[in-house]
């Protein structure tokens, strides 16, 4: 594969994981956010299924690494997906991407990893942006912003656990725990905390197609092939295009409008998050190289 054909594979698969923030928008309008998190990531799941080697079963390091994974990952599409319910997905994607930014924060924190100034930088960066992308003359910061800054935690938390764990264990059989696991707690929890509902709508079995073939398992397809040929720190860069994907699809699908002070505000978190990305080089269960399948949306 040469260089731009590597480089157009991975944008098109950022360009899936930042559309399908507005499809889990959309089907959000017919399914209760627990229901349609079991049936999203169940069904993938099983697709990823074939490619994972289960044998022999997870134990020890791999199987806590595993179980800490999947709680991050499952906490962390919860709060993205209740967030979707009140804020847009445009903000949603923005403030997600905060993630990279916050993941040498809770590396310092958790293992007293200390982040270089640059990530001092970036952090302060994505902080004014996510103000001025929630300020007062754009509703200010709402519940579900609060709730996707759950996520955004939950996928730096993922981020660093991803980098340690990844040594020492099997990639694709630790994606595929994370995406097992927030299926598994979805679907209990759906059935504990509401009343499960799925209106199988075209519409919803539109946006469903979309977040499982697409978003969660073709991507993680296109992005293993693509950066085989490229280093981290220029994936990191392609990435940085999934808010503008997400900004983009919202505005053709639902007709969101970003404010100039809006744009500004996500403009210094995608700064922000491309500067905390380069000398961090790292990746969330979206951002994995070669056996992966980290996500968003």
């Amino acid at each position: 594969m040469t260089r731009r054909r590597a480089d157009l594979t991975l944008l098109l698969a950022t360009a899936m994981w930042g559309t399908s923030f507005v499809a889990v928008k959309s089907g959000l309008a017919y399914a209760t956010p627990l229901a349609f998190l079991a049936v999203r990531f169940g069904i993938a799941a099983l697709l990823l299924a074939p490619g994972t080697r289960f044998t022999p079963l997870p134990r020890g390091r791999e199987l806590a690494g595993g179980l800490l994974l999947g709680a991050l990952v499952a906490v962390g599409f919860v709060s993205v997906t209740f967030g979707l319910l009140v804020t847009t997905p445009s903000r949603s994607a923005f403030i997600v991407a905060i993630s990279s930014v916050l993941a040498p924060v809770i590396g310092f924190v958790v293992l007293g990893q200390r982040p270089g100034w640059l990530a001092a930088a970036a952090l302060a960066l994505a902080g004014v942006g996510m103000y001025f992308l929630t300020a007062p003359d754009a509703g200010g910061l709402n519940r579900g912003d609060l709730l996707t800054l759950v996520c955004a935690l939950c996928f730096g938390g993922q981020i660093v656990a991803v980098s340690e764990l990844s040594r020492h264990t099997d990639a694709r059989r630790l994606v595929w725990m994370q995406i097992a696991g927030t299926a598994l707690v979805s679907a209990v929890a759906a059935a504990l905390f509401e009343r499960p509902r799925i209106d199988w709508t075209p519409a919803f079995a539109a946006a469903l197609a979309w977040t499982v073939v697409f978003a969660s398992t073709l991507s993680f397809v296109l992005q293993a092939a693509a950066q085989r040929h490229m280093s981290a720190a220029r994936a990191a860069l392609i990435f940085c295009f999934e808010p503008l994907f997400a900004a983009a699809a919202s505005w053709l699908v639902v007709g969101e409008r970003l404010s100039l002070t809006q744009w500004a505000g996500g403009a210094l978190i995608l700064v922000g998050m491309a500067a905390a990305e380069l000398p961090w080089k790292t990746s969330d269960v979206r951002h994995q190289t070669s056996d992966v399948p980290s996500g968003s949306g």
